[in-house]
């Protein structure tokens, strides 16, 4: 008898033992998922931008300039819009190297006598011809 009641004895602690762990699992999760949805309100918060004026304001292109996107003052974005038309327009982008603009003899003006040109630096170059 005395085997008997070592094992049951034995047995109780490994019984307890075991929903104690799965307590202790279950209470992280719920931690995990508050810290998550606190960003998400932050973030909800911070979507009403306002438009930048310097962007929007309108700038007068020189003649050079002039005779790819006009004459009239518009803002800087539709300067760059109205480029990026052209050169799509008259295909003056590179067939193998997309980011190159292989210009014709009006970019050519606009882009000081280079005959090529990265895409990242033409924002650069028609900053120049602007007023």
């Amino acid at each position: 008898m005395a085997k008997t009641a070592k094992k049951k004895v034995a047995a109780k602690p490994a019984k307890k033992a075991a929903p104690k762990k799965a307590a202790a699992k279950k209470a992280a999760p719920k931690k995990a998922a508050v810290k998550k949805a606190a960003p998400k309100k932050a973030a909800a918060k911070k979507t009403a931008r306002k438009p930048n004026a310097a962007f929007m304001r309108p700038v007068t292109p020189s003649e050079t300039l002039a005779v790819i996107v006009g004459s009239k003052p518009v803002p800087r974005t539709e300067i760059t819009k109205k480029v990026w038309e052209y050169i799509k327009k008259n295909n003056l982008q590179d067939k193998t190297n997309k980011r190159q603009i292989n210009a014709d003899a009006a970019l050519k003006a606009v882009f000081g006598g280079k005959a090529s040109v990265d895409m990242f630096s033409m924002t650069k170059l028609v900053g120049k011809h602007l007023k």
